[in-house]
């Protein structure tokens, strides 16, 4: 088929990767225009852009969708469908409506569930015990579209949202490019969403990623594990905000539990009571430092038993 394909990040390339592979004629790529990144702040090509140019691909980085100029430009290429994948901007009605079969997303969740921004991230902090991917057709509504295609994936029990983030975007291309495969019927006999179950997955905040201990163990935990890699779930300490890479839960003693935050062990890694059981911090990283194994982020760091983390 002749698509236009708009995303940015990695998710997105693995899609676009397959559809290449699959034969498809990619009329032009969109993606939201370079931003500064790194401790250079330098503008730099983000994966699909860097993807698209190595293929001789036309890329478009308008900084909206609703100028008149760029949906002239978008109907000129005549495309049979466009593919959206973790694109980061609204397409408007009248981009909905140039393509002849419309336009699909790619959505990370198992909707309903998890309409919106970071549908990953929010199955892991919520303890969910699956996922997967939709291919849904957009319209005017945020992630309201009927469904397509669907693919389901359980989510283990040490699951990092880079883990699960790779795991879906290469189910999301397989699942794209076998919607494409039988578009046609694919559309006739999509289901629309039903109106139960809706969540909305916000968008990421840094303060969601600081852990307060007067939560249970287990939520910590996943909120370890949902921001890893990136923001990074993060303590404070002696003015220090310390980033935690892997964590997890252990069996709490029978004796009266210290206040929340309190260092009970240093027994390779750093256990510490929450308002609800003991986390065992695995990996941790000094601001401008390296992510160290509990042991060697120690030697240098004078963690005690008794201590309070704030």
């Amino acid at each position: 088929m002749r698509l236009v394909f708009a995303g940015t990040p990695v998710f997105a390339a693995r899609a676009l990767q397959a559809l290449l592979e699959a034969g498809h004629e990619v009329a032009a790529v969109l993606c939201q225009p370079d931003r500064p990144a790194g401790r250079g702040q330098k503008l730099g090509h983000g994966p699909v852009k860097a993807l698209a140019l190595a293929h001789g691909l036309p890329v478009l980085q308008p900084a909206s969708l609703r100028d008149a100029g760029i949906q002239a430009t978008l109907a000129a290429l005549h495309a049979d469908v466009w593919v959206v994948a973790a694109y980061g901007l609204l397409l408007p009605p009248e981009i909905l409506a140039q393509p002849r079969f419309g336009c699909l997303n790619i959505h990370a969740s198992l909707l309903p569930r998890w309409r919106g921004a970071a549908p990953i991230q929010r199955a892991l902090l919520a303890g969910d015990a699956e996922t997967g991917v939709d291919i849904m057709q957009m319209e005017a509504g945020l992630d309201t579209g009927p469904v397509l295609r669907e693919g389901r994936l359980a989510i283990t029990a040490h699951e990092t949202g880079g883990s699960l983030h790779d795991r879906l975007a290469a189910l999301g291309a397989e699942l794209v490019v076998a919607t494409l495969a039988q578009l046609p019927e694919a559309l006739a006999q999509a289901r629309a969403q039903t109106s139960e179950g809706v969540l909305y997955a916000a968008k990421l905040s840094k303060d969601e990623a600081r852990l307060d201990w007067r939560q249970a163990a287990a939520l910590l935990d996943r909120v370890v594990r949902a921001f890893d890699p990136v923001p990074g779930a993060r303590l404070h300490w002696d003015s220090q905000l310390i980033r935690v890479g892997a964590a997890e839960t252990v069996p709490a003693s029978e004796v009266p539990a210290p206040a929340p935050g309190t260092v009970l062990a240093l027994d390779g890694g750093v256990q510490v009571q929450t308002g609800q059981g003991v986390l065992r911090l695995l990996r941790l990283q000094r601001p401008g430092g390296r992510m160290l194994p509990a042991r060697e982020f120690l030697q240098s760091c004078p963690w005690q038993p008794g201590m309070r983390l704030d």
